[in-house]
């Protein structure tokens, strides 16, 4: 006696080919969406984990990735625009809770409150809002350092006041030690478009391969049915 066990999945190549294209015009989503945010401030590239069942889960098979390395980091003319120039974010505290980003274009409001550019707070390394303690007359008396102490400058004294650190972390909520805090420069993206083009041509090339055979396919089921509807 022979037993056979196994387990064997068929489809339509139809069904097959439209799953295919669905991958496909996901991948490309992603690739579009990372050359839109080349000449974005503290944009990270989007990588695409294909799951090795997608072809039999479609969409639900592709996850997505981001990538840490540091972008392009390019000098600017405002006192409070800050880059990192290593892997690490600023906290800010939103209405939806604590967010994560690399964008460090940060203002000041009337009562010394660091904010970003949507008017949410940046928070120290406690956690806590950062507010000066005195308001400036020109953003250029804040000073911060490397190790991301925002400091103000005391006129009467004629010395630096230090205020708190700025809180930066890595993707997992841990301190970064030494987070390399550079005042004065925008971090753009980290994104290469050569290498994105490149990158997306096999998927063009694949997308268009299931296309002809969903149009093949499609074909022979229309002879198909014309042919027995002639029969009877």
């Amino acid at each position: 006696m022979k037993i056979n066990g196994g387990v064997r999945y068929c489809e339509l190549g139809v069904r097959s080919s439209i799953r295919a294209m669905h991958v496909a015009t996901e991948l490309m989503g992603i690739t579009n969406e990372n050359v839109v945010g080349f000449d974005k401030i503290g944009y990270q590239r989007k990588d695409a984990v294909v799951s090795s069942f997608a072809e039999y889960l479609g969409v639900d098979g592709i996850s997505r990735n981001t990538d840490e390395k540091v972008g392009r980091i390019m000098t600017s003319e405002k006192p409070l625009d800050i880059a990192l120039a290593t892997k690490g974010y600023f906290q800010i505290q939103t209405p939806n809770g604590i967010q994560l980003t690399r964008d460090g274009r940060f203002k000041l409001d009337k009562d010394g409150n660091l904010l970003n550019l949507e008017d949410n707070k940046v928070l120290s390394d406690s956690g806590v809002p950062i507010r000066l303690h005195r308001i400036p007359e020109d953003v250029k008396e804040v000073v911060i350092n490397k190790k991301g102490l925002v400091s103000v400058f005391n006129k009467d004294k004629r010395k630096l006041e230090p205020v708190a650190y700025l809180g930066i972390v890595d993707s997992n909520g841990m301190a970064v030690m030494n987070p390399d805090v550079k005042q004065g420069f925008n971090e753009y993206s980290n994104v290469s478009l050569q290498n994105e083009f490149l990158a997306v041509m096999p998927t063009i090339r694949n997308f268009e391969a299931n296309r002809q055979m969903f149009i093949m396919n499609n074909t022979n089921m229309q002879k198909a049915i014309s042919q027995l509807g002639s029969a009877s």
